[in-house]
C-alpha cells in the first residue's frame, strides 16, 4: 500500500470520526473527495465500485440533508456527484451513469459553472448525443474557468477531434 493511500484511509477515519459528532456539507465533500481519490488510485474493480458507492451515498446525502445550504455549496456537491457518476460510467461504461449525470446537473445550467458545462459535455459525448456535447462545449469554452489542455487531453473527446466544429473551437480558444 502507497503512502498517498495510507493517508487517504487514516483520512477517511478521521472525517467519519468527525461526521458522528455532526455532519456538515463541507465535511461530506471532505469525505466523499477522499473516497473519489481511492477510486482513482485502486486497481481493483471491486473496490473502486464500493469507493464510488459510498462517495455517491454520502453526497447524495448531504445534498438533502442541510435545509439550508448555500448554493455555492449545493452546487460543489452536486458537481462533484455528477464527477462520481462518470467515474462510475468509465468503469462499468453504462450509458445509464452518464444520463444521471445530466440528470443532476441540467436543472443547475442557469448557474454558469464552467464544471457543470464540463460534465454535461462530458456526459453528452459518452451518449453520442453530438448537438448536446457541442452546445454544452461552447457554453464551457465561454466559461471563465475553461481549460483547454482538459478538452484536447481528455480521452472522451478524442473522436471529436476531427470534427470541423470541434477544431474551430479549439482554435478559438487558443488566440
Amino acid at each position: 500500500m502507497s503512502e498517498d493511500t495510507r493517508n487517504i484511509i487514516e483520512r477517511i477515519g478521521e472525517t467519519d470520526q468527525l461526521y458522528l459528532t455532526g455532519n456538515t456539507p463541507d465535511l461530506a465533500l471532505e469525505r466523499a473527495a477522499l473516497r473519489l481519490e481511492l477510486v482513482v488510485l485502486s486497481h481493483l474493480r471491486q473496490e473502486q465500485i464500493h469507493f464510488l458507492q459510498e462517495a455517491i451515498v454520502i453526497l447524495e446525502h448531504a445534498r438533502v440533508e442541510s435545509a439550508e445550504i448555500p448554493m455555492r455549496v449545493y452546487l460543489e456537491l452536486s458537481i462533484q456527484l455528477a464527477k462520481a457518476y462518470m467515474l462510475y460510467f468509465e468503469i462499468s461504461r453504462e450509458p445509464h451513469f452518464a444520463l444521471i449525470t445530466q440528470q443532476i446537473l441540467k436543472p443547475l445550467s442557469q448557474h454558469q459553472h464552467s464544471d457543470i458545462y464540463f460534465y454535461l459535455a462530458y456526459a453528452s459525448v459518452c451518449k453520442n448525443e453530438t448537438a448536446l456535447t457541442r452546445h454544452w462545449l461552447n457554453k464551457y469554452s465561454k466559461s471563465t474557468d475553461f481549460d483547454l489542455e482538459l478538452l484536447q487531453m481528455h480521452a472522451c473527446f478524442k473522436a471529436l477531434h476531427q470534427d470541423a466544429w470541434f477544431k474551430q473551437l479549439l482554435q478559438s480558444k487558443l488566440h
